[in-house]
């Protein structure tokens, strides 16, 4: 169990599917209106999850992302594990679902890192997950964060490490990197918490990236979340996938497709070897307030 079941040796196995964008109705990807059924029942998404799982699988895809707070993302992925023994499974606690599968609520999800929520989100997670559980990471770390300095919480982490789960963390807002470096240092009983390092990282905002470089050479796992910022780069999917790959301290770099169509469109990256020009990067802060003014959709 955990993480190093992933062969990153297979070049496919390097890219993960996450499902921000299905195991719930409404997410601040751009163009949900087009890529998504007018109905957006737990049915119609559970069939949807399926179909992109299915497609993901069928071409060589290992790894699938899911948190807490993405809507039923961990019950449909159960749904859908059983005889599929080879897919490794990441997810992440922290944040609470509270849209009531609604898209137009006020407040979609809601961040908490203390001891009573990771024991309470742990045992949900378990409940749906099981044994499968490979990675556990904490949703949206950031420098401010309770969980980076709390003993109490660190030694229940480093419990359910001791039971296979590899503990990592991930990382959002304009001072991810000082979040990266702080979580580097955290050990218990001398040893490294956190061996498992998921953070943005773009053309737009690329900030992340000496951090996690710096996690890299520490032996940690890299994973890249929001390569297409949120659907603003979908229009070079292929080949912004493709810079991230190329990074020699990426291990994984997470697929966000809502459809068969832009999973297949994500994988072409593993052809690409050139990826040609980029868009120049936003300042942190602009970028992080430009994705928190985009709707949920």
């Amino acid at each position: 169990m955990g993480f190093d079941r992933l062969d990153l040796s297979v070049p496919v196995h390097r890219i993960g599917l996450g499902l921000a964008a299905l195991g719930r109705p409404g997410y601040i990807n751009l163009g949900r209106d087009r890529d998504l059924p007018t109905e957006r029942s737990v049915d119609a998404m559970r069939r949807r999850t399926h179909e992109v799982l299915d497609a993901a699988y069928a071409a060589g895809v290992r790894y699938v992302d899911a948190a807490r707070s993405y809507g039923r993302a961990e019950e449909f992925l159960a749904s859908w594990l059983d005889d599929r023994p080879d897919v490794v499974v990441g997810s992440k606690w922290g944040y609470t679902y509270v849209a009531g599968w609604r898209v137009d609520a006020k407040v979609h999800e809601t961040k908490d890192h203390s001891v009573v929520t990771f024991d309470r989100q742990v045992a949900e997670t378990r409940a749906l997950l099981g044994a499968r559980l490979d990675l556990y990471q904490i949703h949206s770390l950031t420098p401010d964060s309770s969980a980076l300095t709390d003993p109490v919480l660190h030694r229940h982490l480093a419990d359910l490490a001791d039971r296979g789960v590899t503990i990592g963390v991930s990382t959002s807002g304009p001072r991810q990197a000082d979040a990266i470096r702080s979580a580097l240092a955290v050990e218990v009983d001398g040893a490294p918490l956190f061996h498992s390092f998921q953070a943005t990282w773009n053309p737009l905002e690329p900030s992340a990236g000496p951090a996690l470089e710096e996690a890299h050479a520490a032996g940690r796992h890299v994973i890249i979340k929001e390569a297409l910022a949120n659907g603003r780069l979908a229009d070079h999917d292929a080949e912004v996938l493709a810079h991230a790959l190329r990074q020699p301290w990426v291990d994984v770099v997470l697929s966000g497709a809502a459809t068969t169509a832009q999973l297949a469109s994500n994988l072409r990256a593993l052809e690409i070897t050139d990826p040609g020009p980029l868009p120049a990067a936003e300042t942190p802060d602009d970028y992080w307030r430009h994705r928190s003014a985009l709707p949920w959709s």
